[in-house]
């Protein structure tokens, strides 16, 4: 895009942009002819899709900022009334904000207030800083329309985001996505359809307390087992001594007074947190990246621990939508990680003996659900102990509605997770919720440790030993050009024959989640997840076990990898673990071609 096409954007915006500090930034770089600065600015739009908007908070329309969240508004409420949405809208946003223009995720949760009043939507404003969960679980408690939630979870400092809930309080899919996205660029909503005044919207005080208090009520009613009150009534000289001590971080987000209250309404002794990232900052001073699932995000939290004497992390991301958990081995000192998939293993095999197992014994129905790019280890789990496995899309969009409908069939859905560390125990709300998953998580930990004599990670290797060994060897690619991301799509494709071996290991299966579709292990060869064009994802499925999954992701520009093999019972896991790695290689050199695609290793 050129010089001039810019400036002409530029001056477009600045006609309708109501933020004097956003104006003045744009007209500084109109000014002096700074054409890197418009570039960013204008060179694209910033695009609403499945996982709403999350971009830099900045001017222009590549950004977040109060003209592009007043047109999303704008958008979204007009949509809302097209399709006969009733019942309130929810709002609720985080900590993040960006002091020199005055951008932040509560003007943002303001702006939605009162775009949406002026179209005649009754919204709730969640008062203070809410975590993500709270959305969902309010628009389903009141039956609204939509719920929106203004954050950018686990992004970096400099970014915001606007996640959006529909009226069955799951994340929205296609087509709702692109309907909303051609309702927010109508001409009539990409300008403000008044001059908006933001600095009396009201906050819902009241009905946020009621609502809090009704939330933490439903995860004690419907996830906490009561475990710990069991294990004190037996006591024991030794019973305080055997019990974990637990270590949480909120890593600078939102989740510690909602975490607190979640051990609270479970009846748990109250947890140590880290004190230098217990309170919201929006700098995140003690983190490079504020995601707890990336390699030495938990460092800070293990330092505590080690000098506190503790025994488990339990991380939230900062919207705490999301869980992490290590554990330090009380003997050696030595900390394990847990993977997104261990942790769901762990919470799948709680679920199934303290809510499960009875309801079936009884007469009901179990099911569970993981992401297709999750472990194939509760399917088999589910296979030997009497409970049905699902398998749906990536992303809690696809497993909060596939839950919804198991539901429908009247199956008791007591756990959906993926591997990157998202999970949703019971049946509260239909997304990934980190503040009870905290709480569902020491239990179990407080069950392995007193009851069983355990620690986590040996209760673990116990799964492993009934169920196989599943070892995961998971990763991506930096990738900024979609052609490249189709190239190798098509590559594994083969012109639509694929393949039968990939070096010496011999394919068994195919499953092409693109357009039009394929799975070989189908009669007709039609897949029976939906499908995508944009965003499309491969499984190969090889002889002796293995499980290969490519995709791109849909937020960051990642080419990613899921493999995992499962050993039979019985088989060490190094046994395993060798053969994959070998394998590994020769998956990605063969299928992905890292170096001729100008792949970036991170």
């Amino acid at each position: 895009m050129d010089l001039e096409t810019l400036k002409t954007l530029a001056l477009d915006w600045l006609k309708i942009d109501p933020s004097p500090s956003c104006r003045s930034y744009i007209q500084s770089a109109l000014d002096s002819n700074d054409e890197n600065s418009l570039k960013q600015m204008f060179s694209s739009r910033i695009a609403f899709g499945t996982a709403g908007l999350r971009s830099k908070m900045a001017p222009g329309h590549a950004n977040m900022n109060d003209l592009i969240i007043i047109q999303t508004a704008q958008g979204l409420a007009s949509y809302v009334k097209l399709v006969g949405g009733t019942g309130p809208a929810v709002v609720g946003y985080d900590h993040r904000r960006e002091d020199v223009l005055g951008i932040s995720s509560e003007r943002f949760g303001r702006i939605t207030k009162r775009v949406f009043e002026e179209a005649g939507i009754k919204t709730i404003l969640l008062s203070g800083l809410v975590p993500t969960p709270l959305i969902p679980y309010s628009v389903q408690s009141l039956s609204g329309c939509c719920g929106v939630m203004v954050t950018a979870s686990h992004n970096p400092k400099s970014d915001d985001g606007y996640k959006l809930y529909w009226s069955d309080g799951c994340q929205i899919t296609s087509p709702i996505d692109g309907e909303i996205s051609e309702s927010i660029l109508k001409e009539e909503n990409l300008k403000p359809w008044v001059t908006y005044s933001f600095e009396n919207v009201e906050e819902d005080k009241e009905e946020t307390k009621r609502l809090t208090l009704e939330y933490f009520e439903k995860i004690k009613e419907g996830m906490c087992s009561g475990v710990y009150g069991e294990l004190k009534e037996k006591g024991g000289d030794d019973f305080e001594e055997k019990c974990p001590k637990f270590a949480y971080t909120a890593m600078h987000g939102v989740g510690a007074v909602f975490a607190e209250k979640s051990f609270e309404a479970f009846g748990l002794p109250p947890f140590s947190s880290v004190p230098e990232q217990h309170s919201p900052d929006p700098t995140f001073p003690t983190v490079s990246f504020p995601n707890p699932e990336e390699k030495g995000a938990l460092n800070f939290a293990q330092s505590f621990s080690t000098n506190e004497n503790l025994d488990v992390v339990l991380a939230n991301d900062p919207d705490a939508d999301r869980l992490a958990v290590a554990e330090k081995d009380r003997e050696t000192g030595e900390w394990t990680v847990f993977k997104g998939d261990e942790i769901g293993v762990m919470l799948g095999r709680w679920m199934w003996d303290r809510k499960g197992k009875k309801f079936v014994e009884e007469g009901g129905k179990v099911a569970m659900c993981a992401s297709a790019v999750s472990s194939k280890m509760l399917g088999t789990m589910g296979e030997m102990e009497g409970f049905r496995f699902e398998e749906t899309l990536t992303g809690f969009k696809w497993i909060g509605r596939r839950a919804g409908e198991l539901r429908k069939e009247g199956y008791r859905v007591l756990l959906g997770y993926e591997e990157a560390i998202g999970f949703c125990c019971g049946e509260v709300i239909s997304d990934k919720d980190g503040v009870s998953g905290a709480a569902v998580f020491a239990e179990l930990a407080y069950w392995v440790y007193v009851d069983q004599g355990l620690t986590l990670k040996q209760w673990l290797n116990g799964l492993y030993t009934k169920y196989g060994e599943f070892v995961s060897n998971n990763g991506y690619f930096f990738c900024y050009d979609p052609a490249v991301v189709m190239s190798i799509i098509n590559g594994i494709r083969n012109g639509g024959k694929y393949f039968d071996k990939v070096g010496k290991y011999e394919v068994t299966g195919i499953r092409d989640l693109g357009v039009p579709g394929y799975d070989s292990s189908k009669a007709d060869k039609v897949p029976t997840l939906p499908l995508s064009a944009s965003s499309p994802m491969i499984s190969v499925t090889f002889s002796n076990g293995t499980v290969a999954q490519f995709r791109a992701s849909g937020t960051e520009p990642k080419f990613k990898y899921y493999i995992e093999m499962a050993g039979k019972p019985g088989v060490k896991r190094g046994v395993v673990e060798q053969e994959l790695k070998e394998m590994v290689n020769v998956l990605l050199k063969e299928l992905l071609k890292p170096d001729e695609n100008g792949l970036v290793r991170p």
